[in-house]
């Protein structure tokens, strides 16, 4: 009933919502580069409180400092920092000293408003789709910092589980049934993975992160998806690695992320999944 201005006009939707994805895509390029950052500062504070030391800190979280230039320190003006449009306006410059900015915050906007809007596409401007951007937003904040550190945030991880929960609660993309069980199953099918690859190897083959990022997808795809996730993300991860491998681009002994697979498989089982385990029946009966 919220959404009834645009129950007849499909193409100002999904405009209104290409345009708000842009600016959460902005705001993403700030938790990404940010959120490393703060961990970081809350465990060097919580050593030194255990060494009885004082820690004095900046202030630093989502908001304080602004946004400003690395090399200069300029402060980013608001009419610089429009998404997409500042960065064509600036030709990728800084204003002041005329560093390079990097491509990737213009794609990351980009990336962010093309998927979160196909999403709405898909789904509908409803409540359904608008979980659904939510969704999305979560997980691209994920991929880009594992990719960056090899690390997927509790603050980030946890929140997208009680999110995914409290959203099937409704019935949204699964029984809420099938969403609590997917959230354990989720959690424990890689837990077992990794003591079985620790006990086995000494090494350890994942982090926890990892556990806790499937058992939130768990919660938003339901247990019956978890097959396709987990399959997906196998496949596009050893597709990956060995093209990597090909171009020399990554070796054996580097370690790498996983939790982006997760992440791309997870959207994809949630919004084809059932499609994904019709087609594999369908070749079983051939």
């Amino acid at each position: 009933m919220y959404f009834d201005l645009f129950t007849n006009q499909p193409t100002m939707a999904l405009g209104v919502t290409f345009i708000f994805a842009l600016c959460v895509g902005s705001f993403l390029n700030v938790v990404i580069h940010r959120v490393p950052r703060m961990m970081e500062l809350e465990w060097e504070r919580e050593i030194a409180e255990a060494q009885d030391k004082e820690c004095e800190q900046p202030i630093y979280n989502l908001s304080v400092p602004a946004s400003h230039c690395p090399g200069c320190g300029h402060k980013i003006r608001w009419y610089e920092n429009i998404p997409l449009l500042s960065y064509l306006f600036l030709r990728g410059r800084c204003s002041q000293c005329k560093n390079g900015i990097s491509i990737r915050y213009p794609l990351v906007e980009l990336s962010t408003a093309l998927i979160a809007t196909y999403g709405v596409h898909h789904y509908g401007f409803n409540e359904i789709g608008l979980s659904f951007a939510v969704l999305t937003f979560i997980l691209v904040s994920l991929v880009m910092i594992d990719f960056d550190h090899q690390l997927l945030p509790d603050n980030l991880t946890l929140p997208l589980l009680w999110i995914g929960l409290l959203v099937n609660s409704y019935s949204v993309f699964t029984t809420l049934h099938l969403a609590v069980f997917g959230a354990v199953a989720g959690y424990l099918s890689l837990w077992l993975v990794y003591q079985g690859f620790k006990l086995a190897t000494g090494k350890e083959g994942m982090g926890y992160g990892d556990f806790k990022l499937l058992a939130a997808l768990g919660a938003w795809a339901g247990i019956d998806q978890l097959p396709v996730i987990i399959f997906l993300s196998a496949l596009i991860a050893a597709a990956l690695g060995i093209l990597m491998m090909a171009l020399g681009r990554h070796t054996r002994e580097q370690p790498m992320p996983f939790g982006p697979f997760l992440a791309m498989a997870g959207w994809v089982a949630i919004l084809w999944g059932d499609q994904i385990m019709g087609a594999y029946h369908q070749f079983l009966q051939v």
